[in-house]
């Protein structure tokens, strides 16, 4: 199948992987969120990293990362983290970017960025609002893991991570914190 003109961003040596999925980190990384990111292979951020260089180099220390930039980022970060990427990873392919919109309501860029590449699993931020579902129009699973940082109106920070392997994302997991508790609670 034919899934857009251009290959930016493509990763076809992808193997069963264990991801984590933020978003709107806004210059916070904490320990909570580490200890739930601990087991996974690789952490997605949806953009907004916040603090300039230093929170995506964080992350990046932290755990091998993929990102795009976000409207808040500094706009040096987009030689790093694109506007968007679209990749093969285990059988689906995936494409994020910032801002996305949601099912039925999709910003043009995005809406245009999907009828471009026909992704099976749809990424984005920018919202802080934590959702996931499939959208049968596009025929994708469009998933937004919320905000995980402090910054912004939402009430509770989250974190997504699940697995794809054989062309099926499972297990999906959410972490959730109170805006400004910085530790799990027992």
């Amino acid at each position: 199948m034919e899934r857009g003109k251009e290959t930016v961003n493509i990763c076809y040596l992808c193997k069963t992987m264990y991801i984590g999925l933020i978003s709107d980190s806004h210059g916070t990384f904490d320990d909570a969120f580490k200890e739930f990111l601990a087991p996974v292979d690789e952490i997605w951020h949806a953009g907004d990293f916040g603090g300039g260089f230093r929170t995506a180099a964080e992350i990046a220390a932290f755990k091998p990362l993929k990102g795009v930039i976000g409207n808040c980022d500094d706009r040096r970060l987009i030689y790093d983290y694109p506007a968007y990427r679209f990749w093969q990873c285990e059988g689906l392919w995936i494409l994020m970017t910032h801002i996305g919109g949601s099912p039925g309501h999709y910003y043009p860029e995005a809406a245009n960025l999907i009828r471009q590449y026909r992704p099976d699993v749809f990424v984005c931020g920018h919202s802080h609002i934590l959702k996931v579902m499939n959208d049968s129009k596009e025929n994708l699973l469009y998933i937004n893991p919320g905000a995980c940082g402090n910054q912004g109106w939402h009430t509770v920070r989250t974190a997504l991570r699940f697995h794809i392997d054989s062309g099926k994302v499972h297990d999906m997991e959410v972490f959730e914190l109170n805006r400004h508790q910085t530790e799990m609670l027992p």
